[in-house]
């Protein structure tokens, strides 16, 4: 049995890899959303839109995330030194939106909580992975964070959010993200 494509298959091609066929290239490997939040050294919550996002090792419970240098909430979490990731349900692409955007107040009318652990919990994710920053490696123009988890939060228990060729979902037609999408640098 073999898979239906989503799409007419494209001529192979071997390119070099520029930002913008790079982009479209890695866009076709699906990945979950999440958005990362921590609380900056004055109290001020802080997150951004992540899709590199996994888990690294059982036993030191390690993740690791990768977020853009040009970033403004990252160097805020890195200074505090904890992290949440908040793993979005598929119907969350207002949250998605607001942390994915350099524009606007993430947290401004939205319903959200500080965890125990000192970092904004956002309403209907459906798990929270609470970390300390553990490593950091620079790697291009982004930092790669490990994080040594401290706490797991199961929230909910829906489908989740993807991510797969410039759009959210796999299925045909994907639901193009608003403009804020890749150019407005994800974390």
């Amino acid at each position: 049995m073999t898979a239906e494509p989503l799409s007419a298959p494209q001529a192979c091609e071997e390119t070099e890899p520029t930002p913008q066929r790079m982009r479209g290239v890695m866009g076709s490997f699906a990945s979950g959303v999440t958005v990362v939040t921590g609380m900056s050294r004055e109290g001020d919550p802080v997150g951004f839109a992540c899709q590199s996002f996994a888990s690294v090792s059982l036993e030191p419970a390690l993740v690791l995330f990768c977020a853009d240098h040009r970033g403004r909430a990252w160097p805020r979490i890195r200074e505090s030194g904890r992290f949440a990731v908040n793993i979005l349900a598929e119907e969350q692409t207002d949250l998605c939106g607001r942390f994915g955007s350099g524009k606007g107040r993430k947290y401004e009318g939205l319903d959200w909580e500080v965890s125990r652990w000192g970092t904004p919990s956002l309403p209907g994710v459906l798990t929270r992975v609470h970390a300390d920053v553990y490593e950091v490696h620079g790697a291009g123009d982004h930092d790669v964070v490990v994080g040594r988890v401290v706490a797991l939060e199961t929230v909910t228990d829906r489908r989740p959010m993807l991510f797969f060729r410039g759009g959210f979902g796999v299925g045909s037609p994907a639901v193009a993200p608003d403009p804020w999408g890749w150019g407005d640098h994800w974390g």
